[in-house]
């Protein structure tokens, strides 16, 4: 692959604030020297933090070791319960100290669960799984709303050392069947329904679907009442949650778990349409979520932490269901949607619960800026101190109005790259530490080894894109792909980068004269227009520059002239214009972008829609826009989009 060309330009800068001059990593020369302490001595970095920050049943003695097709282990000889470092070494300093604070879809928002009450329910659940006969290794399938309820299973199934498996309850049938399946799970744990933006999902009605046709190992199904709607509940396998867990005894020892025994699967998207079980071992996993909850969260005490994440998403994994129980913290847990049954429903929640912590994805970000631009100033959002992002990256106008309006303009924005795959943060900005740029995740966290590279892996120049690698392994890397550790290695160890050196993440990037990194979009994304390559972002950050744009993304499709043609489909801020209207406002963006970034950038084409095809977790689904632009016809599973009408829209061309 020829370099990425890099045509974004920020030139603006914000420096730590003073109010973090006691932040857990304080100024740029604590994090030098973290970085020098990383480089100098890599596994005595990694063996100084794991004894430091885990409660081990038995230490360690073997930091890190490599087997063949990259077989990484991490802390191998040693033991722990993932649970207990989350629940049981809190409670007789912090047991009464709230972990969870819940706010259900309705706007209930006394529901608080401290650290004893939520150990007593992990300890119950952990122990009707025992009874439903699920054992160590075991795998259960997690299938819930946004709840408290869906971080007990986890806990749960941690405890007792089975191995959990959350699907994202938007899931279809059979994306859901086909999981269920792919993992041999024993359990599947559901509910009647969920609610969401103040309409009933049918949870319980879809996990019978995926059951109907056989060939499965499931043996029971435990189902949550949510709303109480009558479902089918069949005899000898299916067993509501109150009758589980009642006269069950909340004293169950965690089980002693090897620290590279299984913790979870995760299904992500894979370029071939098969899902991949991406799989997370217990003690590596572990602290790469306390660290980054240290580090980049910088984690303080009091701190009221909200990560707008469903369970069902790795960033649901790690900075809700583990990340902050381990450091002792405090949360928050939505079950709902950032514009129901108002559009200034998250600012109320913050202003509410006074959240200090606020982690949430670009794509929500855009979609509260349509909301009402000044919308939080409504609000008392002074609780406050630091803003995060998450998902993809974010674009720099949109950054500078998170900061400005949500933030007050003195909260630093922590914009996080990461992966399921890499289980924590990777790149991202120490608040306390390092300057920060707007669409720029910064630097590399300590003991982090990312670099840019070409396709022979030498590194490229400053502005000169490239693939984004890391050179050497961490802790909270995945292990294997479930069930298919030859594809885990084609997939991130490709012999075609590298000769298979480096973890390759799929994404491109460059590196600025600072050394901060720009992701500029999935290599996948990347447009090939007359022999410059371009990255997405950068092109969908220019158009969103745009007053009249609330947001947009960019894809390629064939081009007999260019070889591919850049297409847009945009998001205004006000109605979505027809006719003359909107043939004049193509040419004003088409001309915009050749202003921002160059003519080689201009959109051959630019479609309008009320709003883009996201997954109820707001990721964008550019593989479907790709399938539009080329004018071909969508026949894959669109049930976990939250419009799949928006489709047929997308499909109208501008004449």
């Amino acid at each position: 692959m020829s370099n990425i060309e890099s045509v974004l330009t920020e030139t603006r800068r914000f420096e730590p604030p003073a109010s973090f001059a006691n932040a857990t990593v304080a100024g740029r020369a604590v994090y030098d020297a973290m970085i020098k302490n990383a480089t100098d001595d890599w596994e005595g970095f990694w063996r100084h933090h794991a004894e430091a920050e885990i409660d081990w049943i038995k230490p360690f003695s073997t930091v890190y070791e490599c087997g063949d097709a990259h077989a990484h282990k991490w802390f191998a000889d040693g033991n722990l319960n993932i649970s207990a470092n989350c629940l049981d070494r809190h409670l007789a300093a912090r047991g009464e100290q709230p972990a969870v604070i819940f706010e259900s879809d309705e706007g209930k928002n006394n529901d608080v669960r401290t650290y004893r009450q939520l150990h007593s329910e992990v300890c119950r659940f952990a122990n009707a799984l025992k009874n439903a006969g699920v054992k160590r290794g075991d795998r259960v399938i997690v299938y819930m709303p946004m709840r408290p309820e869906a971080i007990v299973c986890m806990q749960a199934c941690a405890r007792i050392g089975a191995v959990h498996s959350v699907v994202f309850g938007g899931f279809s049938a059979k994306s859901l069947e086909d999981r269920i399946k792919d993992a041999a799970a024993k359990v599947v744990i559901t509910a009647d329904e969920s609610m969401r933006g103040g309409k009933n999902i049918p949870l319980k009605k879809t996990v019978d679907e995926a059951l109907a046709g056989g060939d499965h190992a499931v043996g029971t199904v435990i189902v949550f009442r949510r709303t109480g709607v009558g479902v089918h509940m069949q005899g000898g396998r299916d067993v509501w949650w109150h009758d589980a867990v009642a006269d069950v005894s909340d004293d169950c020892p965690p089980a002693v778990m090897n620290a590279e025994d299984p913790l979870f699967i995760l299904y992500t998207s894979g370029s071939t349409g098969k899902p991949k079980g991406i799989v997370h071992t217990t003690g590596g996993y572990l602290l790469g979520a306390i660290l980054s909850m240290k580090w980049v969260f910088d984690y303080q005490p009091g701190d009221i932490y909200w990560c707008t994440a469903d369970v069902g998403w790795i960033t649901g994994h790690t900075y809700v269901a583990y990340g902050p129980l381990a450091v002792g913290g405090t949360q928050l847990i939505f079950e709902g949607v950032p514009t129901f049954p108002h559009s200034g429903r998250f600012w109320e929640i913050v202003q509410n619960h006074k959240v200090t912590t606020f982690y949430t994805a670009p794509t929500a970000i855009r979609s509260l800026i349509k909301a009402g631009m000044e919308l939080p100033k409504d609000y008392d959002l002074s609780s406050l101190r630091i803003l995060g992002t998450v998902g993809e990256p974010i674009n720099p106008e949109a950054w500078i109005w998170y900061r400005e309006v949500v933030g007050g303009s003195r909260c630093p924005i922590v914009d996080t790259w990461w992966q399921t795959e890499t289980g924590c943060n990777m790149i991202a900005p120490l608040p306390g530490a390092i300057t920060t740029k707007p669409g720029s995740c910064t630097l590399p966290l300590p003991g982090v080894f990312a670099a840019v590279v070409d396709e022979a892996g030498n590194e490229t120049g400053a502005h000169e894109g490239g693939f984004l690698v890391v050179k050497k392994s961490w802790p909270s890397q995945l292990r294997t792909i479930w069930g298919d550790h030859d594809r885990y290695c084609s997939t991130y160890y490709p012999k075609e980068i590298a000769d298979g050196k480096y973890y390759v993440a799929g994404d491109s990037a460059n590196r600025d004269d600072d050394g901060y990194f720009w992701i500029m979009g999935r290599t996948d994304d990347v447009l090939n227009v007359s022999g410059h390559r371009l990255g997405t972002m950068e092109i969908e950050s220019a158009l969103v520059a745009n007053p009249k744009v609330s947001e947009a993304a960019v894809v390629s499709r064939p081009d007999a002239l260019t070889g591919e043609a850049v297409v847009a489909f945009v998001v205004l801020q006000g109605e979505r214009p027809a006719g003359e209207e909107a043939r004049a406002l193509v040419v004003e963006l088409r001309n915009w972008v050749g202003k921002e970034i160059g003519a080689i950038a201009k959109p051959a084409e630019i479609r309008f829609g009320d709003n883009l095809p996201k997954t109820r977790s707001g990721k964008i689904m550019r593989r479907l826009l790709r399938i539009i632009a080329k004018g071909e016809k969508i026949t894959q599973d669109t049930s976990t989009l939250e419009n799949p009408a928006i489709l047929e829209q997308l499909g109208e061309t501008v004449k």
